[in-house]
């Protein structure tokens, strides 16, 4: 191999190593075993559980999804999305830490003059007013049915549904 040979080998393994190195430094983190706390996909090991935790956030989007237009859909960001519903939950007593549901939502206005389109990025995590030990087994037959946005919560008089109001 010529000496240009080695320095374009040394270079190309050098460039590989540098963005494998950056690959991995940009990769999500392993997730940590060594709290008390999981998510709730984590938790749940029971064929019911796992279809009721599945059902009841399918279920949640739905809910959402039917009255964003008359609600939360009608100011300035008309098209909020719902992201993930998600919960932390204690792996030995199952009680939840807490519970959020992330939404996103834009607004795009044109520029008549340029063409140019400018974004506004509307972001919202909810956080589920849930009482303190509070278990996801009471969490899921509490919400139980096609309703689950409007259910009461265990343990309160509230929904998720009045954790939106106080978060949208």
């Amino acid at each position: 191999m010529t000496r240009n040979g080695r320095i374009r080998f040394s270079l190309a393994t050098g460039l590989a190593l540098l963005l494998a190195a950056t690959a991995h430094s940009h990769a999500a983190p392993p997730q940590s075993f060594s709290g008390p706390f999981v998510d709730t996909s984590a938790y749940l090991q029971s064929d019911a559980h796992i279809d009721a935790w599945y059902g009841m956030t399918w279920a949640l989007k739905r809910n959402f999804d039917e009255i964003c237009g008359d609600t939360f859909c009608e100011g300035e960001f008309s098209n909020i999305e719902s992201l993930r519903y998600r919960c932390s939950v204690h792996r030995v007593s199952g009680r939840i830490g807490s519970c959020v549901w992330v939404f996103a939502a834009s607004n795009e206005e044109i520029e008549p003059a340029t063409g140019k389109i400018g974004v506004q990025e509307g972001f919202w995590h909810c956080r589920t007013p849930l009482p303190a030990y509070t278990t996801i087994e009471e969490l899921l037959t509490a919400l139980a049915g096609e309703q689950p946005l409007y259910a009461t919560l265990p343990g309160s008089s509230r929904s998720i549904f009045d954790g939106l109001i106080d978060c949208l």
